[in-house]
Protein backbone atom coordinates (compact mmCIF):
# COMPACT_ATOMS: atom_id res chain seq x y z
CA UNK A 1 0.00 0.00 0.00
CA UNK A 2 2.91 2.25 0.98
CA UNK A 3 4.63 1.62 -2.63
CA UNK A 4 1.36 2.10 -3.91
CA UNK A 5 1.11 5.64 -2.17
CA UNK A 6 4.20 6.45 -3.43
CA UNK A 7 3.67 5.35 -6.43
CA UNK A 8 0.31 7.35 -6.98
CA UNK A 9 1.80 10.32 -4.82
CA UNK A 10 4.77 10.46 -7.38
CA UNK A 11 2.42 10.78 -10.36
CA UNK A 12 0.02 13.22 -8.56
CA UNK A 13 3.24 15.04 -8.07
CA UNK A 14 4.79 15.65 -11.19
CA UNK A 15 2.98 17.74 -14.04
CA UNK A 16 1.22 15.10 -16.41
CA UNK A 17 2.59 17.32 -19.77
CA UNK A 18 0.24 15.26 -22.32
CA UNK A 19 0.47 15.78 -26.09
CA UNK A 20 -1.42 19.29 -26.75
CA UNK A 21 -4.13 18.90 -29.44
CA UNK A 22 -2.99 21.08 -32.31
CA UNK A 23 -6.79 22.52 -33.18
CA UNK A 24 -7.33 23.31 -29.36
CA UNK A 25 -4.17 25.36 -29.17
CA UNK A 26 -4.96 26.87 -32.55
CA UNK A 27 -8.60 28.12 -31.76
CA UNK A 28 -7.44 29.09 -28.13
CA UNK A 29 -4.80 31.09 -29.58
CA UNK A 30 -6.69 32.83 -32.40
CA UNK A 31 -9.91 33.22 -30.21
CA UNK A 32 -9.44 36.79 -29.02
CA UNK A 33 -8.44 38.16 -32.31
CA UNK A 34 -10.07 36.12 -34.93
CA UNK A 35 -13.67 35.31 -33.52
CA UNK A 36 -14.01 38.96 -32.36
CA UNK A 37 -13.07 40.56 -35.83
CA UNK A 38 -15.67 37.80 -37.07
CA UNK A 39 -18.03 38.81 -34.87
CA UNK A 40 -17.21 42.21 -35.22
CA UNK A 41 -17.64 42.15 -38.91
CA UNK A 42 -20.79 40.08 -38.81
CA UNK A 43 -22.07 42.36 -36.44
CA UNK A 44 -21.43 45.07 -38.19
CA UNK A 45 -22.47 43.68 -41.58
CA UNK A 46 -26.35 42.70 -40.15
CA UNK A 47 -26.57 46.22 -38.31
CA UNK A 48 -25.72 47.52 -41.50
CA UNK A 49 -28.50 45.54 -43.45
CA UNK A 50 -30.96 46.30 -40.52
CA UNK A 51 -30.13 49.63 -40.45
CA UNK A 52 -31.00 49.87 -44.48
CA UNK A 53 -34.05 47.66 -44.28
CA UNK A 54 -35.71 49.86 -41.57
CA UNK A 55 -34.77 53.65 -43.42
CA UNK A 56 -35.70 51.55 -46.77
CA UNK A 57 -39.07 50.31 -44.97
CA UNK A 58 -40.00 51.10 -41.84
CA UNK A 59 -39.47 54.94 -41.71
CA UNK A 60 -41.06 55.10 -45.82
CA UNK A 61 -44.51 54.71 -43.32
CA UNK A 62 -43.99 56.03 -40.29
CA UNK A 63 -41.06 58.75 -41.09
CA UNK A 64 -39.66 60.46 -37.98
CA UNK A 65 -41.60 61.39 -35.12
CA UNK A 66 -39.52 64.40 -34.52
CA UNK A 67 -40.02 65.92 -37.29
CA UNK A 68 -44.09 66.23 -36.77
CA UNK A 69 -42.79 68.59 -33.60
CA UNK A 70 -40.58 71.10 -34.89
CA UNK A 71 -43.03 74.39 -34.89
CA UNK A 72 -43.25 77.68 -33.62
CA UNK A 73 -45.46 80.19 -32.53
CA UNK A 74 -45.23 81.82 -36.05
CA UNK A 75 -46.25 78.65 -37.75
CA UNK A 76 -48.99 77.36 -35.74
CA UNK A 77 -50.66 80.85 -36.51
CA UNK A 78 -50.20 80.59 -40.01
CA UNK A 79 -51.45 76.50 -40.33
CA UNK A 80 -54.79 77.41 -38.48
CA UNK A 81 -55.20 80.30 -41.15
CA UNK A 82 -54.49 77.89 -43.75
CA UNK A 83 -57.21 74.93 -41.95
CA UNK A 84 -59.79 77.07 -41.07
CA UNK A 85 -59.67 79.41 -43.95
CA UNK A 86 -58.05 78.14 -46.99
CA UNK A 87 -59.63 80.28 -49.18
CA UNK A 88 -57.35 83.20 -48.00
CA UNK A 89 -54.32 81.15 -48.86
CA UNK A 90 -52.43 82.38 -51.70
CA UNK A 91 -49.51 80.57 -51.99
CA UNK A 92 -48.71 77.67 -53.33
CA UNK A 93 -49.14 73.72 -51.30
CA UNK A 94 -46.45 71.90 -52.43
CA UNK A 95 -43.87 71.22 -49.82
CA UNK A 96 -40.66 72.38 -50.06
CA UNK A 97 -37.53 69.89 -50.29
CA UNK A 98 -34.17 70.29 -49.38
CA UNK A 99 -30.75 67.83 -50.15
CA UNK A 100 -29.96 66.16 -47.24
CA UNK A 101 -27.57 62.87 -47.32
CA UNK A 102 -27.15 63.27 -51.15
CA UNK A 103 -31.52 62.83 -51.41
CA UNK A 104 -34.26 65.28 -51.40
CA UNK A 105 -35.67 65.82 -48.12
CA UNK A 106 -39.12 67.93 -46.98
CA UNK A 107 -37.99 70.60 -44.97
CA UNK A 108 -39.98 70.87 -41.65
CA UNK A 109 -42.80 72.58 -40.23
CA UNK A 110 -41.21 75.20 -38.89
CA UNK A 111 -39.53 76.02 -42.38
CA UNK A 112 -42.63 75.01 -44.57
CA UNK A 113 -46.20 76.11 -43.72
CA UNK A 114 -47.64 73.16 -46.44
CA UNK A 115 -45.88 70.27 -44.23
CA UNK A 116 -47.80 68.23 -41.75
CA UNK A 117 -47.03 68.37 -38.16
CA UNK A 118 -48.46 66.70 -35.13
CA UNK A 119 -48.98 69.52 -32.59
CA UNK A 120 -51.44 71.28 -33.88
CA UNK A 121 -54.12 68.08 -33.92
CA UNK A 122 -52.74 66.76 -30.87
CA UNK A 123 -53.67 70.58 -29.31
CA UNK A 124 -56.60 70.45 -30.91
CA UNK A 125 -57.49 66.74 -30.19
CA UNK A 126 -57.24 67.87 -26.28
CA UNK A 127 -59.68 71.36 -26.63
CA UNK A 128 -62.35 69.10 -28.38
CA UNK A 129 -62.15 66.85 -25.29
CA UNK A 130 -61.88 69.71 -23.05
CA UNK A 131 -64.72 71.96 -24.66
CA UNK A 132 -67.01 68.88 -24.42
CA UNK A 133 -66.64 68.61 -20.91
CA UNK A 134 -67.37 72.17 -20.06
CA UNK A 135 -70.08 71.71 -22.63
CA UNK A 136 -71.10 68.49 -20.72
CA UNK A 137 -70.97 70.89 -17.48
CA UNK A 138 -73.21 73.08 -19.08
CA UNK A 139 -76.17 71.29 -19.47
CA UNK A 140 -75.80 69.72 -16.34
CA UNK A 141 -74.62 66.28 -17.80
CA UNK A 142 -70.97 65.68 -16.89
CA UNK A 143 -69.79 62.67 -15.51
CA UNK A 144 -67.09 60.66 -15.88
CA UNK A 145 -68.79 58.23 -18.11
CA UNK A 146 -69.77 60.89 -20.69
CA UNK A 147 -66.41 62.50 -21.13
CA UNK A 148 -65.07 58.78 -21.50
CA UNK A 149 -67.72 58.09 -24.28
CA UNK A 150 -66.63 61.86 -25.68
CA UNK A 151 -62.79 61.02 -25.45
CA UNK A 152 -63.49 57.85 -27.11
CA UNK A 153 -65.58 59.03 -29.84
CA UNK A 154 -63.01 61.41 -30.48
CA UNK A 155 -60.59 58.72 -30.99
CA UNK A 156 -62.93 56.86 -33.31
CA UNK A 157 -63.65 59.35 -35.35
CA UNK A 158 -59.68 60.24 -36.25
CA UNK A 159 -59.22 56.73 -36.75
CA UNK A 160 -62.17 56.69 -39.15
CA UNK A 161 -60.48 59.78 -41.00
CA UNK A 162 -57.09 57.94 -40.85
CA UNK A 163 -58.45 54.39 -43.28
CA UNK A 164 -60.41 57.43 -45.12
CA UNK A 165 -57.70 59.16 -45.83
CA UNK A 166 -55.23 55.77 -46.52
CA UNK A 167 -57.79 53.81 -48.46
CA UNK A 168 -58.28 56.87 -50.98
CA UNK A 169 -54.94 57.29 -51.22
CA UNK A 170 -54.62 53.68 -51.84
CA UNK A 171 -57.48 53.58 -54.71
CA UNK A 172 -55.75 56.35 -56.29
CA UNK A 173 -52.33 54.46 -56.71
CA UNK A 174 -50.01 55.96 -53.62
CA UNK A 175 -50.66 53.67 -51.07
CA UNK A 176 -47.15 54.69 -49.50
CA UNK A 177 -47.47 57.98 -47.92
CA UNK A 178 -46.10 58.07 -44.54
CA UNK A 179 -48.71 57.21 -41.83
CA UNK A 180 -47.65 59.86 -39.84
CA UNK A 181 -48.36 62.21 -42.23
CA UNK A 182 -51.66 60.99 -42.78
CA UNK A 183 -52.62 60.94 -39.46
CA UNK A 184 -51.47 64.80 -39.00
CA UNK A 185 -53.83 65.70 -41.47
CA UNK A 186 -56.69 63.67 -40.09
CA UNK A 187 -56.42 65.21 -37.35
CA UNK A 188 -56.65 68.70 -38.38
CA UNK A 189 -60.73 68.62 -38.85
CA UNK A 190 -60.93 68.87 -34.53
CA UNK A 191 -59.51 72.80 -34.89
CA UNK A 192 -62.85 73.55 -36.62
CA UNK A 193 -65.10 71.37 -35.02
CA UNK A 194 -63.56 72.74 -31.36
CA UNK A 195 -64.21 76.28 -32.06
CA UNK A 196 -67.76 75.55 -33.47
CA UNK A 197 -68.37 73.46 -30.35
CA UNK A 198 -67.42 76.56 -28.34
CA UNK A 199 -69.51 78.52 -30.08
CA UNK A 200 -72.27 76.56 -29.36
CA UNK A 201 -72.21 76.93 -26.40
CA UNK A 202 -72.75 81.44 -25.98
CA UNK A 203 -75.05 80.73 -28.94
CA UNK A 204 -76.49 77.38 -29.70
CA UNK A 205 -77.79 78.19 -32.90
CA UNK A 206 -74.86 80.03 -34.29
CA UNK A 207 -73.30 76.06 -34.20
CA UNK A 208 -75.42 75.22 -37.13
CA UNK A 209 -74.11 77.98 -39.71
CA UNK A 210 -69.98 77.75 -38.26
CA UNK A 211 -69.52 73.91 -37.89
CA UNK A 212 -70.72 74.00 -41.85
CA UNK A 213 -68.40 76.14 -42.33
CA UNK A 214 -65.64 74.36 -40.87
CA UNK A 215 -66.75 71.26 -42.58
CA UNK A 216 -66.55 72.88 -45.78
CA UNK A 217 -62.89 74.60 -44.80
CA UNK A 218 -61.79 70.91 -43.78
CA UNK A 219 -62.62 69.39 -46.78
CA UNK A 220 -61.04 72.20 -49.05
CA UNK A 221 -58.02 71.63 -46.97
CA UNK A 222 -57.83 67.83 -47.50
CA UNK A 223 -58.50 68.18 -50.89
CA UNK A 224 -55.59 70.39 -52.12
CA UNK A 225 -53.59 68.54 -49.76
CA UNK A 226 -54.17 65.48 -51.15
CA UNK A 227 -54.14 66.53 -54.91
CA UNK A 228 -50.41 67.72 -54.13
CA UNK A 229 -50.01 63.80 -52.70
CA UNK A 230 -51.35 62.76 -55.92
CA UNK A 231 -49.86 64.66 -58.13
CA UNK A 232 -46.01 64.39 -56.66
CA UNK A 233 -45.97 60.27 -55.59
CA UNK A 234 -47.84 58.53 -58.62
CA UNK A 235 -48.99 59.33 -62.34
CA UNK A 236 -52.31 57.79 -61.89
CA UNK A 237 -53.71 61.04 -61.34
CA UNK A 238 -53.20 62.24 -64.53
CA UNK A 239 -54.21 59.15 -66.10
CA UNK A 240 -57.68 59.06 -64.43
CA UNK A 241 -58.58 62.45 -63.33
CA UNK A 242 -62.20 62.15 -63.12
CA UNK A 243 -62.19 59.09 -61.32
CA UNK A 244 -59.43 60.89 -58.86
CA UNK A 245 -62.20 64.02 -58.46
CA UNK A 246 -64.65 62.50 -57.88
CA UNK A 247 -62.91 60.45 -54.88
CA UNK A 248 -61.74 64.14 -53.56
CA UNK A 249 -64.91 65.08 -53.81
CA UNK A 250 -66.26 61.76 -51.73
CA UNK A 251 -63.66 63.10 -49.10
CA UNK A 252 -64.95 66.49 -48.88
CA UNK A 253 -68.59 65.41 -48.33
CA UNK A 254 -67.44 63.19 -46.25
CA UNK A 255 -66.78 65.49 -43.56
CA UNK A 256 -70.03 67.03 -42.79
CA UNK A 257 -71.22 63.23 -41.29
CA UNK A 258 -68.04 63.01 -39.71
CA UNK A 259 -67.70 66.85 -38.02
CA UNK A 260 -71.38 66.53 -37.29
CA UNK A 261 -70.74 63.21 -35.75
CA UNK A 262 -68.19 64.52 -33.58
CA UNK A 263 -69.49 67.78 -32.14
CA UNK A 264 -72.23 66.26 -31.08
CA UNK A 265 -72.60 66.00 -27.17
CA UNK A 266 -74.30 63.38 -25.29
CA UNK A 267 -74.09 63.14 -21.89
Amino acid sequence: MAAMNIDLGGLAGRPTTSQADPFQSALYGAGPGLIRSGLGVYSEKFLGSSSDFMQSNITQYLSNPQYYFQVNNQYVRNKLKVVLFPFLHRGHWTRITEPVGGRLSYKPPVQDINAPDLYIPLMAFATYIVVAGYALCVLGRFTPEALTIQFTKGLLGWFMQVILIKALLYSLGSGESPLLDIVAYAGYGFAGTSLAMLVRIFWSYSYYFVLPWFCICTGVFLVKTMKRVLQGASRTYERHPSRNHYFLLFLAAAQFPMLFWLGNIKG
